[in-house]
């Protein structure tokens, strides 16, 4: 007799239905294992089934069986940390409502159908605050490229009008750009380069570009243009929301409360010195920008630029204009 078609694939679709089917709580039973291979197209005997689990189990896929059938024990993904992936996902502004749908339709195949189902009651997404660019994950795939291959980039840049259309910066003209890096900042994506008309680096929203390029020619040195010690990691941790200024040394008078918020600003291995029993003084390097002060602002008197001068001046400007 002729086999079927899909013989010679028994062990795969086996394996499939068991990463589908089942779990610890939800073993499948032999009988329903010859039933699904038969509604493939696919005859087996017990024998046959066990001795494709045992190479199954040689492979590498963690298979046991008790009493009521056999089940996947581990996966690449534990439920916790698909639960995780679901949060950043279903949370993240620049991920749109419709692709977080399919992402997260896309990580709870990593579980099985019973696990999946654990993961879709805990999403929440249509009242939440989403972009509108699906283009973005495109966006970020090219840029991406071309920061790898070191090449130029072109694309247009916009942003919206009182009446909420798109409105084409530079005249509707291109930009060019070396791009270096790509970082998250207040839940938006943003790609760190440079652009010949300005000294420093550029900070561009990837969900406000629009037509992107690679261009056949070679990126600029960044080190170049921000020098050998230059580092994209510290760069990133003393831009505020990626709104770059000044970049200056300060010292921020802290109370003790503080500790946390500093830490989560500036990382644990940011100087901190002991000033009495109820207050601490922060050296780091920031860029002064509006954004820095607001960060200050928000802890309602609790930190306070003691240095330099200037920092304190610009400070108090920017409090007396918000009063005004």
């Amino acid at each position: 007799m002729a086999k079927m078609p899909n013989q010679k694939m028994k062990a795969l679709y086996i394996m499939d239905y068991l990463m589908r089917n089942t779990d610890e709580e939800h073993p499948a039973p032999m009988k329903e294992l010859i039933a699904y291979l038969e509604s493939c197209g696919i005859s087996a005997e017990r024998k046959s089934i066990y001795s494709d689990i045992e190479g199954l189990q040689l492979f590498g896929v963690d298979i046991l069986s008790s009493s009521k059938g056999y089940f996947v024990v581990s996966r690449d993904f534990e439920l916790p940390e698909l639960k995780m992936l679901v949060d950043c996902v279903s949370a993240s502004k620049f991920i749109t409502e419709k692709k977080s749908e399919r992402l997260i339709k896309k990580i709870e195949s990593l579980a099985s159908r019973h696990e999946g189902g654990k993961l879709q009651r805990q999403v929440y997404i249509a009242d939440r605050l989403k972009a509108g660019n699906e283009d973005i994950y495109l966006s970020v795939d090219t840029l991406s490229e071309a920061i790898n291959e070191k090449k130029k980039v072109s694309f247009r840049y916009f942003e919206y009008d009182t009446e909420k259309n798109k409105k084409y910066r530079n005249g509707g003209g291109e930009y060019v750009v070396s791009p270096y890096s790509l970082t998250v900042s207040d839940e938006n994506y943003y790609l760190i380069s440079h652009y010949p008309k300005h000294e420093d680096l550029t900070h561009f929203r990837v969900d406000r570009m629009s037509d992107i390029k690679i261009i056949d020619e070679a990126s600029e040195d960044v080190k170049s243009i921000m020098g050998e010690k230059f580092s994209i990691g510290e760069y990133s941790k003393k831009i505020f929301s990626m709104y770059s200024g000044e970049d200056k040394r300060v010292e921020i008078l802290c109370e003790n409360s503080m500790m946390n918020a500093v830490i989560d600003r500036f990382g644990r291995d940011v100087f901190i010195l002991k000033v009495d029993d109820e207050h601490f003084k922060v050296l780091t390097n920031v860029d002064i920008s509006p954004t820095f002060f607001g960060w200050i602002f928000t802890f309602g008197g609790k930190m306070k630029i003691t240095a330099p001068i200037e920092a304190k001046e610009q400070f108090d400007t920017v409090l007396k204009n918000f009063m005004e």
